[in-house]
């Protein structure tokens, strides 16, 4: 059934077009790219734009760059180019080249000085603010200042003279020429450089003038000869200057395509925003779990292949729409559920003595995976007189359909023994500390006799065996669908229960064994991976996700 879904799923726009371009004759190959600002951790957005430029270029036998574009050196970090590649590599991806939009400074700037010749650019000596008031409104045209009229020879000149750092930062600008009537407010003589006398992550003081975006990106595309440029909406009103500077200088003719960028329930996209929660420390950090950015994912424990499945999920669209975190939760439910590893943790720990059981250590043989998947292969887990189960898992007075552990009652312990519980011990405050039982040596699992039927299974520890761990379990980092539409500061909309983190917590002692690259199931609890912050001594897991969706059940509760 799947295969036949996967055969009559139709093809989406950009595939479209790469299908008719490559009939057509128009190309005999594609080549992508994917552009980052070297200014910031890559989020689930990214994601999908990562996954679509690589995916498409592979699914018609093509390569995708990645490129960035580094052309604002004030805000831009080595560490922030080596956790893009990290991230694009993590997400299964590998680049055909690694490049930088530095590589071409020198071309650029030649092809600049090509439209200065062509008096299609030329330096402006106004301010920002100034340049800004001239530009009119959607309604009203732009004024033309005295600085257009400037002769090739004085431009070639000043231009020369801004590179060679004369000028202090803001005394001038390189503007294109286009059109200051133009009803598109891009094409209204743009910037094309400005000075910036900030050194540059590769190189260095070499340089002290910049090229704007949307002169270095066009450019960069038809050096590399990119076939199809992939950008967002916002870029819809960009692409006429993006033809414009193409046509004008007479090079490779890259064609920019838009699509809808990914607004993901329950968080914030925006850079900025994102910024903000880190500085402001409502999060530890970019790779806090709770972050939506691609390392705060792969910490809390998602895999590349859910996100790839996720983004193949929602597919590419052309107007922007808000897209529900749950179905991102799903794909990570529906990949670890097949791949996790099981194992068995006690987070609320209650003791349970087998008053019957011999003083020994009998192990216990389990399964790693479920039954019928594709990895298979059990381990032995260690049981013994005194066990922990879950709290919540004994009743004294329960109701009808419960169906775990009260007194009288029977249930099986997972991959061992039916026990019932025959004597319930409590302190001087009347809580419930320990419980007596006795064991039915006959009920083993795999080798039963017993002839019981028992509807309740549950997980548990052996006492002398487990190991302690810390437990970090996530939700939402927001209380509202939207925060970023919301009244006031989207800060005020910060789930304070977002995070809960439980000490002490019982894990069987194979999982002292446990690496950050591994995923496993917790039975019946969820799914969780080792964090980066453990250490032999505390081991810390993270709860990628939950075992259902409690959130969406909880939130429409009356």
């Amino acid at each position: 059934m799947a295969e036949i879904q996967a055969e009559e799923k139709s093809l989406n726009f950009l595939e479209e077009i790469v299908e008719e371009d490559l009939k057509s004759g128009k190309y005999k190959t594609i080549l992508t790219r994917f552009p980052p600002e070297p200014n910031g951790h890559l989020h689930i957005g990214h994601a999908k734009s990562i996954c679509l430029n690589f995916g498409l270029a592979m699914k018609y036998g093509g390569k995708t760059n990645l490129r960035f574009d580094d052309t604002n050196p004030a805000k831009e970090e080595t560490e922030y180019v080596d956790s893009i590649i990290e991230d694009v590599k993590w997400l299964g991806y590998i680049p055909e080249k690694i490049l930088y939009a530095s590589d071409y400074f020198e071309t650029l700037y030649q092809f600049a000085v090509k439209l200065i010749e062509k008096e299609l650019a030329y330096v402006d000596d106004s301010s920002s603010e100034e340049i800004a008031s001239q530009k009119g409104t959607p309604t009203e045209p732009g004024a033309t200042n005295k600085y257009r009229t400037r002769t090739v020879s004085e431009n070639l000149v000043l231009f020369n003279e801004m590179r060679a750092g004369k000028y202090k930062d803001g005394e001038k600008v390189l503007r294109a020429k286009v059109d200051m009537a133009s009803p598109n407010m891009q094409m209204r003589d743009p910037i094309m450089y400005r000075i910036k006398k900030v050194p540059h992550h590769r190189t260095g003081e070499n340089w002290c003038i910049y090229p704007m975006y949307d002169f270095a990106h066009g450019q960069s595309d038809s050096i590399e000869n990119i076939t199809h440029s992939i950008c967002t909406l916002e870029f819809v009103t960009h692409r006429p200057l993006y033809d414009w500077f193409i046509e004008k200088l007479v090079i490779f003719p890259s064609r920019q395509y838009e699509f809808a960028r990914l607004n993901l329930t329950f968080t914030v996209m925006s850079k900025r925003k994102l910024l903000q929660l880190v500085e402001e420390k409502y999060v530890h950090s970019w790779d806090d779990p709770r972050m939506p950015t691609i390392s705060g994912l792969r910490r809390r424990g998602y895999t590349p292949e859910s996100i790839r499945n996720f983004t193949d999920r929602i597919g590419v669209q052309k107007r922007d729409n808000l897209i529900d975190v749950s179905l991102l939760e799903f794909c990570l439910r529906e990949d670890l559920n097949k791949t996790a590893m099981r194992k068995m943790v006690v987070f609320d720990p209650l003791k349970v003595v087998i008053t019957n059981f011999p003083d020994k250590i009998e192990m216990m043989t389990t399964e790693n995976y479920p039954e019928g998947g594709e990895k298979t292969g059990n381990r032995e887990v260690p049981f013994s007189r005194e066990l922990y189960i879950e709290h919540e898992d004994f009743m004294e007075n329960p109701p009808k359909k419960f169906f775990r552990l009260a007194p009288g009652k029977i249930v099986r312990l997972k991959s061992a023994y039916i026990i019932q519980c025959d004597e319930v011990i409590k302190d001087n405050e009347g809580k419930i500390v320990e419980l007596r039982c006795s064991y039915l040596p006959e009920s083993k699992s795999g080798t039963d006799v017993s002839g019981l039927k028992v509807q309740g299974t549950l997980h548990w520890v052996s006492q002398a065996s487990a190991i302690p761990i810390e437990l970090r379990l996530y939700e939402r980092l927001f209380k509202v669908e939207n925060p970023a539409m919301e009244e006031g500061d989207f800060k005020d909309y910060i789930n304070p229960d977002s995070l809960e983190v439980i000490s002490v917590a019982y894990a069987e002692p194979s999982l002292a064994n446990a690496t950050v690259e591994d995923r496993y199931q917790f039975l019946r609890k969820g799914y969780f991976c080792l964090d980066k912050e453990s250490s032999q001594q505390k081991p810390v897991f993270n709860r990628a996700v939950s075992l259902k969706d409690t959130w969406a059940r909880e939130n429409k509760k009356p």
